[in-house]
């Protein structure tokens, strides 16, 4: 006979694929209804139209399906009502963010920024992202760059984000890597036309209104130069640390430096410095398309550590375009080099 017990059992250990916790812990479990064979479970959904609805509905009836004497399962969806959601809420510790400190919620905030656009902080961003995750440590990533965003893609992230009471849920690359983009309200090929105020006030709802857990490090990547975002994030979290990425070429390595000026003004801390596309390897031999050492000549300029340089790959920019991360999909010795430059950023402490 089977047993409520039994089934409650299974649910303990479903996740809500987007909360991270247990169906039962959340009290999403309404009802559990047995008639021989037949079992019917009620779920109640945080919001109306759930986007992750049918993963829910598939992992309780795999579940279930497998205590023994079970033949069918049929999965019934109910919605939360105001009351269920604030204790929801009080349960997360949402409640009442806007009082508390943004500051509180990460570790570190590490803003990945640029002098000029073209340089592959994006692809950088991702895939230290990817790599510090892989690494075990808890991980959001912010895709600041409203206008240009692009992380979506890269990471092969989609979809919309639930929303609880104006409070957003990451969507989520793995169990650890948390992700916030405007790709995720706007359609990939729709322009974002703000000005200034309104761009403002989109970054602090990404860091006040969005149920991030407790992280390890919130990584950011900013649009390139020195505009709006750069500041807003300059005044919202006084211990950011900036990492510039570059090439080596003279031009890009001149701009970085003028991102490292605003820092000192803004009392940023630069940690280091990361060179992409260093050189093409070609049969073994190293091309330097770009020129050569200007990553580090900015790093000595800055006197910062000279982090790392990644090289230009066919295969790095191809995961980026199938959002599939080289720190994540690529080969043994790309997995390798991101990790190194991750742990390259774990050693870099604030003092």
């Amino acid at each position: 006979m089977i047993s409520k017990e039994a089934v409650l059992h299974i649910l303990s250990g479903i996740q809500d694929p987007e909360l991270k916790r247990s169906l039962t812990e959340l009290d999403m479990v309404k009802s559990v209804e047995i008639n021989g064979g037949d079992v019917v479970v009620g779920i109640t959904l945080t919001v109306p139209g759930c986007p992750l609805k049918a993963k829910i509905n598939d992992d309780v009836t795999r579940g279930v399906g497998l205590i023994p004497g079970v033949e069918s399962v049929r999965v019934v969806f109910d919605v939360m009502t105001d009351q269920q959601r604030e204790k929801l809420k009080a349960q997360l510790g949402i409640g009442g963010r806007e009082a508390v400190s943004i500051v509180n919620f990460a570790k570190r905030f590490i803003a990945v920024t640029s002098g000029k656009g073209g340089v592959g902080k994006s692809t950088v961003t991702v895939n230290l992202a990817a790599a510090l995750a892989r690494k075990g440590h808890m991980v959001g990533l912010l895709d600041a760059d409203v206008y240009g965003f692009s992380i979506p893609r890269m990471l092969g992230v989609s979809g919309q984000p639930t929303i609880i009471d104006d409070k957003i849920v990451p969507l989520r690359k793995g169990d650890n890597l948390q992700v916030v983009s405007m790709g995720f309200f706007v359609h990939e090929d729709d322009p974002v036309i703000w000005r200034g105020p309104l761009l403002h006030k989109a970054i602090n709802q990404f860091l006040t209104d969005v149920v991030w857990d407790d992280l390890d490090f919130l990584l950011l990547d900013l649009p390139p130069g020195t505009g709006d975002v750069t500041l807003t994030i300059a005044q919202s979290i006084p211990a950011a640390e900036l990492l510039v990425v570059t090439t080596p070429q003279a031009t890009a390595t001149h701009v970085a430096g003028r991102v490292a000026k605003l820092a000192a003004r803004t009392n940023l801390k630069v940690i280091g410095v990361i060179e992409n596309m260093s050189y093409f390897e070609n049969n073994g031999h190293r091309e330097y398309i770009f020129g050569q050492g200007g990553g580090q000549e900015l790093a000595k300029r800055l006197g910062v550590q000279f982090l790392g340089e990644i090289p230009l790959s066919t295969s790095i920019r191809e995961g980026g375009d199938l959002g599939k991360p080289a720190a994540i999909d690529g080969s043994p010795q790309q997995i390798a080099m991101f990790e190194q430059l991750a742990s390259a950023i774990e050693t870099k402490q604030q003092g």
